[in-house]
């Protein structure tokens, strides 16, 4: 089956949401979904689709890379796990060592987009570090 076919639903669904600059593109036998979402419930549905299709998210065909339009540098955000504390990493990726943890539903400062889908952010303890995107969601 083919990549663009196994998440033909999430596609289609980024595109309903009013996502602009969207590129979907596959390469090495993963599909990239790249774009900006209109808000933190857009971003948090296309997940959950993405969740449904791949549970547990052990595939590993597939990166999304989907901005909120409000997240910007200085902005505030507000950690959005399921249940869990967000690491904090020295650098962008998961093979960073973890230098702090931000609480689930705690607000932090956006110092700066990396990229992969990473952020460079602040806590309010001065603790600063990278955070996946996905586990930000900007407050309006």
């Amino acid at each position: 089956m083919a990549l663009q076919d196994k998440y033909k639903e999430l596609v289609d669904a980024a595109n309903a949401s009013g996502a602009s600059n969207l590129q979907v593109r596959e390469q090495d036998n993963v599909l990239y979904i790249d774009g900006d979402v209109p808000n933190g419930a857009t971003k948090d549905k296309l997940w959950d689709i993405y969740s449904k299709l791949d549970p547990d998210y052990r595939s590993g065909d597939l990166v999304m890379n989907l901005n909120v339009a409000s997240m910007a540098p200085g902005a505030k955000a507000k950690v959005t796990t399921t249940s869990s504390n967000l690491n904090i990493r020295k650098g962008p990726g998961t093979d960073q060592p973890i230098v702090g943890k931000a609480a689930h539903h705690e607000v932090v400062t956006l110092v700066n987009q990396s990229d992969g889908g990473w952020w460079q952010i602040k806590t309010d303890n001065g603790v600063e570090g990278y955070a996946s995107a996905q586990y930000l969601t900007p407050i309006d």
